[in-house]
């Protein structure tokens, strides 16, 4: 899928090309809570519960659908003996990358159907049905694993529901504390993206660190960016008590981008939900969080230089606003940064 087809109209079951050899590719991911469904202490056997749940969609749906193990991520709480047996043992993100069902399954209908419809507005509808139904079959039920049986819940990622999130801030303008404003309609225009990896936003050859420069080139793809914050983001993750020993501090980044218009937020968002970052040459896929900003980041970190500058003299503020920055902020439209070179 070329980045040269708009935005708009690319399929959530297709692939979307960006640039410096980045690609978004579409997926299916489910949250799963694992709770204990009897009396047993015996502990959660990560490898059965794998096996279990890849048979289940091979068997379960009218169409199989494949999901190897490693896309199927478990971690179990810490101190479990400490834990009330009503709470969780623990949590998974189940992703389906293989969505050729879908697609086969769109076009035998655009093939029947003689409606209006376009293809890309049927894979967009299958898309969505067949996660619906996924999280129907799949939440609530029991597995047992050898007579240990356990409970699963199912729910979608909020940073994987396009749908959710646009009700969600069409819902805090309409009615929130920025419902009114003298400027007329207000509509979000900032992106948030945690857990990407920091290497694939560098310069080869100069830093493992993410460059404003590559960032800025990179997000450019999807429209004119008013403002981008580049930041290290060791803090991913760690709002849970589950196991996450693979976290390593400095591998991921964490970046705001602020769109000059609210159309270009619009389709960025939208691609970026349900889908991994993968870099050519590398097998890795990057499962990011995406959402909105609903805090006002830039306009905060605005009123905040504005206050430290009325506290300091003149002379050398500069000087201080530069000094042991962590993260950094553009200014620079896309036709400005080609030309310049970023700090680091």
């Amino acid at each position: 899928m070329s980045s040269s087809k708009p935005l708009d109209s690319i399929p959530p079951t297709h692939p979307f090309e960006i640039t410096n050899g980045l690609t978004l590719s579409p997926r299916i991911k489910l949250r799963l809570t694992i709770h204990r469904a009897d009396a047993t202490v015996t502990p959660l056997d990560e490898w059965k519960l794998k096996r279990s749940l890849v048979a289940f969609f091979k068997t379960s749906f009218y169409l199989p659908i494949t999901v190897p193990e490693e896309d199927l991520l478990v971690r179990r709480f810490k101190d479990l003996k400490k834990r009330k047996r009503e709470d969780p043992v623990a949590v998974a993100s189940l992703f389906i990358r293989d969505l050729g069902f879908i697609v086969s399954a769109a076009e035998k209908i655009k093939g029947y159907d003689r409606g209006n419809d376009g293809l890309e507005d049927i894979l967009e509808k299958k898309f969505l049905e067949w996660r619906k139904l996924m999280v129907e079959k799949m939440d609530g039920m029991e597995v047992n694993l050898e007579g240990v049986k356990f409970k699963v819940s199912v729910n979608l990622s909020v940073s994987d529901d396009f749908q959710t999130m646009k009700k969600e801030w069409q819902e805090f303008y309409a009615f929130g504390p920025g419902s009114y404003s003298r400027s007329g309609k207000k509509e979000p225009d900032t992106i948030i993206l945690r857990g990407l990896p920091s290497r694939w936003f560098a310069e080869p050859r100069v830093s493992s660190k993410p460059s404003m420069l590559v960032t800025h080139t990179i997000f450019s793809t999807f429209g004119k960016i008013r403002n981008l914050n580049v930041a290290e983001d060791d803090d991913l993750g760690k709002d849970t008590d589950a196991d996450d020993e693979d976290l390593i501090s400095g591998l991921q980044c964490k970046v705001i981008v602020q769109f000059e218009q609210h159309k270009a937020f619009h389709n960025a968002l939208k691609v970026l939900c349900s889908r991994s970052l993968q870099k050519e040459g590398s097998r890795m896929k990057a499962d990011y969080d995406v959402t909105w900003d609903k805090d006002g980041f830039f306009q905060n970190a605005k009123s905040n230089t504005q206050k430290r500058n009325s506290r300091i003299p003149e002379i050398g503020a500069w000087q201080y606003r530069n000094e042991g920055r962590s993260s950094y902020i553009s200014r620079y439209s896309p036709e400005d940064v080609r030309s310049k070179r970023f700090k680091e």
